[in-house]
């Protein structure tokens, strides 16, 4: 059975913790594509879920050009792999400049461990 559930641009942005207008700003990036219901955007199920898709693809550093390519490659192919190929090309390079601001954060902890512990020292003297 399928979901013919409609959305307005209130109820994502309340769902997403967004605003209306980021929901526009990606629909005005070719992202969304809402249908209309006199001049109320509407959203169906599948546009809530390329949000969702958004939100996430943001949230792993990804630029909305580079989410934008994601969505077109899935829209015009009938397999996943090229999606997918692009997926691991656009992945790799976040996942290691991640990995090196982990070892940053790291070698900057163990520094200032080393600090306070002097510090620490030469008050107790």
């Amino acid at each position: 059975m399928p979901d013919n559930r409609i959305y307005t641009i209130t109820e994502l942005a309340r769902e997403f913790a967004l605003t209306p207008r980021a929901i526009r700003h990606y629909e005005h990036e070719g992202l969304l594509a809402p249908g209309r219901q006199g001049r109320n955007r509407v959203f169906t199920r599948a546009d809530r879920t390329r949000l969702k898709l958004i939100l996430r693809g943001k949230r792993l550093g990804f630029s909305l050009q580079e989410t934008c390519e994601l969505f077109s490659l899935y829209d015009a192919a009938r397999d996943e792999r090229p999606q997918l190929v692009k997926l691991l090309e656009f992945l790799r390079p976040k996942r290691e400049a991640l990995m090196q601001q982990r070892a940053d954060i790291d070698a900057i902890l163990a520094e200032m461990d080393d600090l306070e512990q002097e510090a620490e020292a030469l008050l107790r003297e």
